[in-house]
C-alpha cells in the first residue's frame, strides 16, 4: 500500500510548485481544480507520514521492550494506533468521485400528495438549509414556485462552501440525497386525523465552476420570456421578466422567475442549465462504465424511493443503507449528518470491495 502512495506524493510536490506560480491565478477555474486536488493529496500525504512515523515508533518500542518490560505495553498501544492509521490511509486511497469538491444546485419538487406534498417539500427545504448552516455552507434560492398554502411546488437552491478538501465538499455529502422522499403524517388539511402518505422529489447536481467548463452554443438555445406568476397563477409582475431556456440538443428546459430582472433570471437559468447538462453528460459516461466503478448508493434513478419520514413514530429510515433512528424532529431541524454518514460509509465499503476485487485479479 505504501508503494502506491509514492506517485501521489510526487503529484503533491508538483502541485505545490504549480500553485505557487502567480500566473495560475489568471485562470480561476484551473486554480480551483488544482487547489481541490492539492487538498485531497495533502490529507493522503499526512496519513502516509503518520504510518511511517508509527512504524518507526513501533520498532523502537519493541527494541526497548527486549530490555525493559515496561515498554511492552507501549508497543501494544503503538501497534493498535498503527492498525488504525493503515486503515485510514487505505480508505483515503479509495478513488474519489471527481465532483466531490464541487458546490451543488439542489432541486426540490412536490410529488404525489397534492397540497401536503408541497408542504413537505417546504419542510425538506428548511431541513437542508438548517443542515447547510450547521456545516458553515452558504445557500441561495435561485427560483421558487410556491403553493397556495405556503408549501413549495418546486425550488432551485444553490449551496456553496469555501472548503478546498473534496471530503468536505457540498457534493460529497449531498449527492446521496437525490431520489424520492416519502412522508407519513397527518396533514394540516386533514380533519379526521388520518395518516396520509405523500412524496417529494430531490435532484442534486454538481455546479459548474466556470461557464467555459460546459460548452453551450447560443444557436442551441431557445429563450422565451413571459410574466412571472405567484400562487394560484396570478400575475406578480407587469413586465416580461420570467425566462425559460431550452437546450435544443438535449431537450433540457429551465425556467426562472424569482428575480424582477430578466437578466438576473437568465443568469440563474444558465447556472442550472449548465449543471443539468454536466450531470447528463456524466450519467451517460457512468452508464458505459463497469458497475464496479459506480457508487452503490448514489443511484442515477431519480424515481427511486430513498427515505421515509414517519411523523407519528418520529422515525427516519433510509431504504438504501438500512439506517433507522427515532429522532425525526431533530433531523427536520437539520441534524442530518448521521443519515448522510450512513450513505458515505456504505459507499466507501462498496468502493473498497470493488478495489479489492480489482487488485485480486
Amino acid at each position: 500500500m505504501l508503494e502506491s502512495v509514492k506517485p501521489l506524493i510526487a503529484e503533491h510536490l508538483e502541485l505545490q510548485g504549480r500553485l505557487s506560480d502567480s500566473d495560475l491565478h489568471s485562470n480561476p477555474a484551473l486554480a480551483k481544480k488544482l487547489n481541490r486536488r492539492y487538498a485531497e493529496l495533502s490529507t493522503i500525504v499526512a496519513a502516509h507520514n503518520q504510518v511511517l512515523s508509527l512504524n518507526e515508533d513501533l520498532a523502537a518500542a519493541k527494541e526497548l521492550a527486549k530490555e525493559d518490560e515496561m515498554f511492552a505495553e507501549e508497543a501494544t498501544l503503538t501497534e493498535e494506533r498503527l492498525v488504525a492509521a493503515n486503515e485510514k490511509l487505505r480508505r483515503l486511497l479509495i478513488p474519489r468521485d471527481p465532483d466531490d469538491g464541487r458546490d451543488v444546485i439542489m432541486e426540490i419538487k412536490a410529488g404525489e400528495g397534492g397540497a401536503e406534498s408541497a408542504l413537505f417539500a417546504a419542510d425538506l427545504l428548511r431541513m437542508y438549509i438548517q443542515y447547510a448552516n450547521s456545516k458553515g455552507w452558504k445557500t441561495e434560492v435561485l427560483d421558487k414556485n410556491e403553493s397556495d398554502l405556503g408549501g413549495i411546488k418546486d425550488i432551485q437552491l444553490a449551496i456553496k462552501t469555501n472548503a478546498t478538501d473534496p471530503a468536505q465538499g457540498v457534493y460529497a455529502h449531498l449527492k446521496y440525497e437525490g431520489g424520492v422522499h416519502r412522508v407519513q403524517r397527518v396533514p394540516a388539511t386533514e380533519t379526521q386525523g388520518r395518516i396520509h402518505t405523500s412524496a417529494a422529489g430531490v435532484l442534486v447536481f454538481p455546479e459548474v465552476d466556470e461557464p467555459e467548463e460546459v460548452e453551450i452554443s447560443q444557436n442551441d438555445l431557445r429563450i422565451d420570456v413571459y410574466r412571472s406568476s405567484g400562487p394560484g397563477g396570478q400575475s406578480v409582475n407587469t413586465t416580461d421578466s420570467a425566462v425559460r431556456i431550452t437546450h435544443l440538443p438535449t431537450g433540457i428546459t429551465v425556467a426562472m422567475q424569482n428575480e424582477k430582472s430578466q437578466l438576473q433570471n437568465r443568469e440563474a437559468a444558465m447556472r442550472v442549465l449548465r449543471a443539468r447538462i454536466l450531470a447528463a453528460q456524466q450519467e451517460a459516461i457512468e452508464a458505459e462504465q463497469s458497475a464496479a466503478r459506480k457508487s452503490q448508493v448514489k443511484s442515477v434513478d431519480r424515481s427511486e424511493r430513498i427515505r421515509t419520514y414517519n411523523y407519528p413514530e418520529n422515525r427516519i429510515a433510509d431504504h438504501r443503507t438500512g439506517y433507522k433512528a427515532y429522532n425525526l424532529d431533530a433531523v427536520m431541524d437539520g441534524a442530518l449528518e448521521p443519515v448522510i454518514q450512513s450513505a458515505i460509509s456504505m459507499d466507501e465499503e462498496a468502493r473498497l470491495a470493488a478495489l479489492g476485487s480489482a487488485e485480486s485479479k
